[in-house]
């Protein structure tokens, strides 16, 4: 079968999630027999259309404008361009490659136009993969109001988003849940839980642990996104109650709005135990988390939905603990808990998330966690599951 994934990001570029994810995506259905044909943004408006093969998958890359490290407003342009300039870009190879199967991911809210003049030419179903409930975290955390006219926007390009799709897959149980309460009238709904293609762990030598000073410490580790979403506060205050514990240090690696404010309470609150890092490749964050011993995550507690960060899948595929904080009714707790894999409080509870961290401070409990953690991924979060689910 000839499938196409559409997503705003890709490797080998890219440092997010998502483009691991969907690649790891790519590399699965390959492996299945199929057909893959990747289609994502390129960069600035003068970057030409790029056909390249990477790792076996046809990758379409189109010139976009900037999307990630870009003003909003220049943002938000680009973004709601996307199908536009896509379609202009690449219609030639559209109308000469029929495809069987059109899998796209959210965010972007953007990708409805391009969907859905696709799926009428090739006459095919169409599978968006929902990870973000955009603009609804955005009015949870108090920055916009829903009654303005950007989230009216915002929410007409939500729906024309779902519409263009044949299937929709959410995160969670939970998830499912708030989608059917305020989208009834989309009944194609499905838990479709994040994934990773695991590979065979390599042993790496202390690297980080001597260059960062961190040789005998117990090692908290954050990757991604350090952004408002995450609520870095949480991190902070759990530092700042280990800064006379010399043997516990927190490693965070990420790009996003709230890295200024990590960067100036490390100055303020002479935080010597907290250590922020710029991102760093896909590659080199592999090879940092597998020196580290706990995978450290963190969610806003005003949000509404139920967020599960893709970085736990790579500490789950490094066999490492997870400690967490989550917004109130967020499965993501029990899911984690009951399969013995980590310990995960309400955001916000710092009592709490200091109490889980210590219970962390135990090897051997360490140990078995990790196990478990990793056995947690090849049961429920591996990519034959989600190649299962959307095959189907």
């Amino acid at each position: 079968m000839k499938i196409c994934l559409i997503v705003d990001d890709y490797l080998p570029h890219s440092r997010k999630v998502a483009a691991k994810m969907m690649h790891d995506l790519a590399l699965g259905l390959k492996e299945n027999g199929h057909n893959v044909t990747v289609v994502t943004p390129g960069g600035d408006h003068y970057t030409p259309v790029v056909k390249e093969d990477y790792e076996g998958i046809n990758v379409l890359r189109f010139p976009s404008g900037l999307l990630k490290n870009a003003s909003k407003p220049i943002r938000l342009i680009n973004e709601l361009l996307l199908s536009f300039r896509s379609w202009s870009y690449l219609k030639g190879n559209f109308n000469s490659e029929k495809q069987d199967l059109i899998i796209y991911y959210s965010p972007t809210i953007f990708w409805s136009g391009l969907v859905s003049k696709l799926k009428k030419k090739w006459n095919c179903p169409s599978y968006l993969i929902l990870r973000d409930f955009f603009p609804q975290w955005v009015i949870d955390q108090g920055m916009l109001k829903e009654s303005s006219l950007l989230i009216r926007f915002f929410k007409y390009w939500e729906k024309k988003n779902y519409s263009a799709a044949s299937r929709i897959g959410v995160q969670s149980p939970k998830n499912l849940e708030w989608f059917r309460k305020y989208f009834p009238s989309y009944s194609n709904a499905e838990v479709l839980f994040n994934w990773v293609k695991i590979e065979e762990q390599k042993f790496f030598p202390s690297f980080y642990r001597t260059r960062l000073g961190l040789k005998g410490k117990v090692v908290f580790f954050y990757g991604g996104n350090i952004g408002l979403a995450q609520d870095m506060t949480n991190i902070i205050s759990l530092a700042k109650r280990f800064s006379t514990n010399s043997s516990v240090a927190f490693v965070l690696v990420g790009s996003g709005d709230e890295f200024s404010l990590v960067q100036n309470s490390i100055k303020t609150e002479n935080l010597t135990n907290l250590i922020l890092l710029e991102s760093v490749s896909q590659e080199e964050y592999r090879r940092m988390l597998a020196e580290f011993d706990i995978g450290l995550f963190t969610l806003h507690k005003d949000h509404k939905t139920h967020n599960f960060p893709g970085k736990i899948l790579g500490y789950m595929e490094q066999g490492k603990p997870i400690l967490g904080a989550v917004n109130s009714g967020n499965d993501l707790k029990d899911v984690l808990e009951e399969a013995g894999a980590g310990l995960v409080c309400e955001s916000g509870d710092i009592d709490s998330f200091y109490h889980n961290a210590n219970i962390l401070l135990d090897a051997s409990k360490r140990e078995k966690m990790g196990k478990k953690s990793f056995s947690l991924l090849e049961s429920k979060f591996s990519v034959d599951n989600v190649i299962r689910t959307i095959l189907k």
